[in-house]
């Protein structure tokens, strides 16, 4: 699976809502098919298009899996100059900045300095590991319009991103609630996946690490990186807080340490969200 395709400035994923995630396609593939399997998702509705400045691989994937349902397309950029070149030529709806980067600071300027300049308002979320007022406070100063306290769970940042997109253009368009994963539906509003005609509610943790995990579909993610995206770097862990999790998403999927169609362990090394769906799909280092 592939949320986008690797361009000249930045990351770009172009998955389009309500796309089933399958073996790895090209971005015109992806481009050209829609299953429209929520609510309110228009074959010919355009997406919405949001930027995100941050370094950390397995945050952009997150977010960008999660904005899938709030109809955006979303190009990541990793310094100030790929960021820079994204808002000149691709104008975004939405700018999302990891507050704790280098440059976030500087390209908060620039965008401000852009929406007096084009009178246009594009407005920017914060991401911040910190909760306190001090730290929001700040982010207000240097120019943010919202600011989300990391780790987030992903129906509070479609909500935040929705807003903020809706006040800056004047129209609003209805979330795509559903979002179809291989065998797997996923309800973000009502907090469900349904395998089959079994309907089952997830935790806010077992949402957002069932995100990360399909996010990076067919790679391996480390118990090292589950911990730091979903319960966020100061959390204290138990040795086997991951592992606990990791079997109650799995019984709530109906699969099979033994024998897994969706998460697979990579011994030694952590967990992968199988991308094909059957038993024989899986390979190489993934077992039970």
């Amino acid at each position: 699976m592939v949320l986008g395709t690797r361009d000249a400035v930045g990351d770009e994923y172009v998955l389009q809502p309500g796309t089933t995630v399958g073996p790895r396609e090209s971005g015109s593939a992806l481009r050209a098919r829609s299953l429209t399997l929520g609510t309110g998702s228009a074959p010919d509705a355009q997406p919405r298009r949001a930027l995100i400045l941050h370094d950390r691989p397995p945050v952009v994937d997150l977010i960008g899996r999660t904005l899938n349902h709030g109809l955006f397309v979303v190009k990541a950029a990793h310094n100030l100059p790929e960021a820079y070149v994204t808002l000149a030529r691709w104008q975004p709806h939405l700018v999302v900045v990891d507050m704790d980067h280098e440059d976030s600071t500087a390209l908060l300027h620039r965008l401000d300095t852009s929406n007096t300049l084009t009178r246009s308002f594009t407005p920017a979320l914060g991401l911040t590991p910190r909760a306190d007022l001090a730290t929001r406070l700040r982010a207000f100063e240097l120019g943010v319009d919202d600011i989300l306290t990391m780790p987030f769970v992903p129906d509070e940042l479609i909500a935040r991103a929705l807003v903020l997109s809706r006040r800056a253009t004047g129209t609003d368009r209805p979330v795509v609630t559903v979002l179809k994963v291989g065998e797997v539906e996923v309800d973000i509003a009502n907090r469900e996946i349904r395998t089959g005609r079994s309907v089952t509610a997830l935790s806010r943790i077992e949402q957002a690490l069932l995100y990360l995990l399909a996010s990076r579909a067919g790679r391996v993610v480390a118990r090292d990186e589950i911990l730091d995206v979903v319960w966020g770097p100061e959390f204290v862990a138990e040795s086997n807080v991951v592992d606990r999790h990791i079997r109650s998403l799995r019984v709530k999927l109906n699969d099979d340490h033994r024998d897994p169609r969706f998460i697979g362990t990579v011994p030694g090394r952590g967990y992968r969200f199988i991308p094909t769906f059957s038993n024989a799909g899986r390979s190489g280092d993934a077992s039970a």
